[in-house]
């Protein structure tokens, strides 16, 4: 039996790179864009037929990148494909990624009819200083109407992303952008630490002296915070970085993300695409030119897509270890010691005893019996130190 599998889409085109972005991602060649398309129904075809058109699907996402910098035809047509190869289920999570500034109300409306039920805006901060440090291309008006839009294009489902532990940014600031975030009543909310990565203008800035280095400690002030202010608003932690609105008849965590972190299969689509499936981790090519040739060609190896660059086993151990790495961010149920152990045949608290009672004498783990292995309140904030142990 085929497992049932999450499909990502990587849409790399955007209008302007941020400058802490160190995605696989492009600007200034929209015109590509029809030929990634036909490219990636290429791709998407390919996987479909290799299966059979067997394959279960319970999500799919598209990333970027700016996925609404394509035009409805586009995406409708990329999500027609899916489902003609794949056997979707009748209440997948079907997501996309936007950038606030690229939407109006129509372009919303055309794409919920299509099929798409989840999208997740870019928001970052409501501060002007902070989005122009960022080189965001849109303000905080943009995204107050793109939620707005979002409800009344029936996306019921819709996330935000927030980034906080800015350069300069106050604990006052962070809490006014969480208030102002908190009046658009999303159901998910997304809330990322900065992370000042190489190569990226904003790292060279740092390094500089044009920009002062964020401070860790305020940074982790600020999660602290927020924890606080969305479980007052009615919001749990789900993620270390990830809340869903409480509600007794929804379930509006990210399925998609879900996969991921329960360490389950997925197919990579398009450029920079990585993927999981049957014991093997693929990467696709990064470029865009380089993806468009490389599925112009007929398939070498009709196991895997002619876009895979790289392709790594993994063996049971490791797998073990990334399941033990991922399920941890889950703070809520974190490694089911049940489900582990029907997986792989052995209790985690077996295979990884040692390092277990090492991290629960640190108080960074709690263990129930027989139930979970998850991070303690303390082991949240020093998340990084817990998964370590497991690689």
């Amino acid at each position: 039996m085929l497992p049932t599998t999450s499909i990502y889409i990587h849409i790399p085109f955007c209008q302007k790179r941020c400058s802490y972005c160190d995605f696989n991602t492009y600007a200034g060649i929209n015109h590509l864009i029809p030929a990634y398309v036909d490219a990636i129904v290429k791709e998407i075809s390919f996987y479909g037929e290799m299966f059979n058109g067997q394959l279960p699907v319970k999500t799919i996402f598209l990333g970027g990148g700016t996925p609404t910098l394509l035009t409805t035809p586009h995406l409708s047509t990329i999500l027609d494909t899916v489902f003609v190869h794949f056997k979707v289920d009748s209440a997948a999570e079907i997501s996309l990624e936007a950038n606030p500034g690229t939407v109006n109300l129509e372009y919303l409306k055309q794409i919920r009819r299509i099929g798409y039920n989840r999208i997740s805006f870019g928001v970052q901060t409501s501060q002007v200083r902070h989005l122009n440090l960022m080189g965001r291309i849109h303000n905080f008006s943009d995204s107050i109407e793109a939620a707005k839009n979002a409800q009344l294009a029936d996306f019921d489902n819709f996330n935000l992303d927030l980034i906080y532990g800015l350069p300069d940014q106050t604990l006052t600031e962070w809490e006014d952008t969480l208030n102002m975030i908190l009046g658009l009543n999303p159901r998910h909310l997304s809330l990322y630490a900065l992370g000042i990565e190489e190569g990226t203008p904003l790292w060279d800035w740092v390094q500089r002296g044009l920009v002062v280095q964020p401070d860790d400690d305020l940074a982790a002030s600020m999660y602290e915070l927020a924890n606080q202010r969305l479980s007052e608003s009615g919001y749990y932690a789900y993620e270390i970085s990830n809340f869903a609105f409480q509600d007794q008849k929804n379930d509006w965590r990210c399925q998609h993300n879900l996969q991921y972190w329960h360490n389950q299969p997925y197919l990579g689509i398009g450029a920079g695409a990585h993927g999981f499936f049957n014991g093997k981790r693929t990467e696709n090519v990064s470029g865009v030119g380089e993806y468009l040739r490389a599925l112009s060609q007929t398939a070498g190896d009709l196991r895997q897509s002619p876009a895979v660059k790289q392709t790594h086993i993994v063996d049971n151990f490791t797998e073990q270890q990334e399941t033990m790495m991922v399920g941890l961010r889950l703070v809520e149920e974190g490694v089911s010691i049940p489900d582990f152990t029907a997986r792989f045949g052995s209790s985690p608290a077996e295979v990884f005893r040692d390092e277990i009672q090492q991290l629960i004498s640190q108080g960074l783990l709690e263990m129930k019996t027989d139930e979970f292995i998850r991070l303690s309140h303390k082991g949240r904030l020093l998340g990084n130190m817990v998964f370590q142990k497991f690689v």
